[in-house]
């Protein structure tokens, strides 16, 4: 018989409904994995808006889980691609959605699946996921470096890695700089641990990242680029000038020089760069050979 019910009228709508379901399922949340389920409908439904998703557009949803937000993307009209990695919830996601015709359920884990295999090449598409904790900055990394990446991202990540993206000097880290190089990452609000189940011992925040592709940088440069972020940043609490002839074997004097050539100050720390003060060097090196 086929099931007339709408994507949300198929979960539960409270706590202990959602708890019942994971016990139903025989599935315990698995740290390894960054589980935890998030349970709020008035948290997904503002994840949703704030993703601005348009009927018929594709989006891929990363770690679905029980598939809260799965359920108000198909409400939304959306083409839906979900990459699940636990196959405990891949039978769940079937059964639960599977009649309907704008789902595709992939199986495997989104940090080796070909990306081009399961994502429509001609058309473009958002991501929209809660990310599991333990592979969050992964993940968005590996999105934002395709080739095609997507045109959004509206994803809820643990708040201090996400408090690491959008950061700002001194306060810079690598993922700051690496996701601020290929996007512009914005804080859209905050999550309480109460959302989930189990809930977690830290608060979440969803961010809304604009991909830039190579506006910045092309793709040629970023292996250098990427190479000298790393050298500076290995040594944080060392000089720039210090840590790159360090980690580079190169002579101290030369990098000084390069430094300053590119307006930086060789005594100031990794932490302090801008992206754009870490461009200025990498078009230096590139200059220099």
């Amino acid at each position: 018989m086929t099931d007339v019910r709408g994507p949300l009228e198929r979960l539960p709508h409270d706590r202990r409904e959602w708890s019942n379901l994971l016990q139903d399922l025989g599935i315990r949340p698995s740290k390894g994995l960054g589980q935890n389920f998030l349970v709020e409908h008035d948290v997904v439904d503002r994840i949703v808006r704030t993703a601005a998703i348009s009927p018929g557009e594709i989006i891929v949803e990363v770690g679905p889980g029980l598939g809260i937000l799965t359920a108000h993307l198909l409400e939304a009209g959306a083409r839906v691609i979900v990459i699940e990695l636990d196959r405990n919830l891949i039978p769940h996601l079937r059964r639960m959605f599977g009649d309907l015709p704008h789902l595709d359920v992939v199986e495997g884990d989104a940090l080796n699946v070909e990306l081009d295999e399961v994502i429509s090449q001609s058309e473009p598409y958002k991501v929209v996921a809660n990310l599991p904790y333990s592979v969050a900055s992964a993940i968005l990394m590996r999105f934002l470096e395709q080739e095609r990446p997507p045109e959004t991202m509206t994803v809820m990540m643990q708040r201090e890695v996400a408090d690491r993206i959008v950061a700002k000097p001194p306060g810079m880290s690598v993922l700051g700089v690496a996701t601020q190089l290929l996007s512009d990452p914005t804080v859209a609000f905050s999550v309480a641990p109460g959302s989930f189940v189990p809930p977690p011992k830290v608060d979440s925040t969803v961010l809304t990242i604009r991909p830039l592709g190579e506006a910045r940088l092309s793709a040629d440069m970023r292996p250098q680029f990427f190479e000298l972020v790393n050298a500076g940043f290995r040594h944080k609490r060392k000089q720039l000038v210090n840590s790159l002839a360090f980690e580079l074997d190169d002579d101290r004097n030369e990098i000084a020089s390069r430094l300053s050539e590119a307006g930086i100050d060789p005594m100031r720390r990794a932490q302090t760069l801008t992206v754009d003060e870490w461009l200025a060097i990498v078009h230096v090196w590139e200059r220099n050979g």
